[in-house]
C-alpha cells in the first residue's frame, strides 16, 4: 500500500509542478492556488509512504520520478526541445532510482 501511496505522491507533484507553469509565474489565480493544494497533499503523501519505505529509496523514486514525468510533459504538452543530452540525462536519472532501489533495503 506504500508503493500506491507514493506514486499517488508522484502525481500530485507533477500535476503541481504542471500548474506551477500554467500559473504564469504565480500570475493567474487559478492555477497558483491549486499548485499549492497539490504540493501540500504531495507532501502528505510522501509522508505516508515514508511510514514503511525507506528515505533514500522513495525520495529517490519521488523525486526522480516526478522529474523524468515533468520532462516528458513539457515536450508533450509544452513543446520543449528534445535532445540527446535531455535524453541521456533523464535515463540516468531513472537508471539511479532503479539501482537505489534495487541495492536498498525496500519494503
Amino acid at each position: 500500500m506504500s508503493w500506491v501511496i507514493l506514486f499517488v505522491a508522484i502525481v500530485l507533484e507533477v500535476s503541481g509542478t504542471t500548474c506551477m507553469k500554467l500559473s504564469q509565474g504565480l500570475t493567474r489565480l487559478g492555477p497558483t492556488v491549486l499548485m499549492f493544494v497539490l504540493y501540500g497533499l504531495s507532501f502528505s503523501a510522501l509522508a505516508m509512504a515514508l511510514k514503511k519505505i525507506p528515505l533514500s529509496v522513495a525520495y529517490a523514486v519521488w523525486s526522480g520520478m516526478g522529474t523524468a514525468i515533468v520532462a516528458v510533459i513539457g515536450v508533450a504538452y509544452f513543446k520543449e526541445p528534445v535532445t540527446a543530452v535531455k535524453m541521456a540525462c533523464l535515463t540516468m536519472i531513472i537508471a539511479g532510482v532503479v539501482g537505489l532501489y534495487l541495492l536498498g533495503n525496500h519494503a
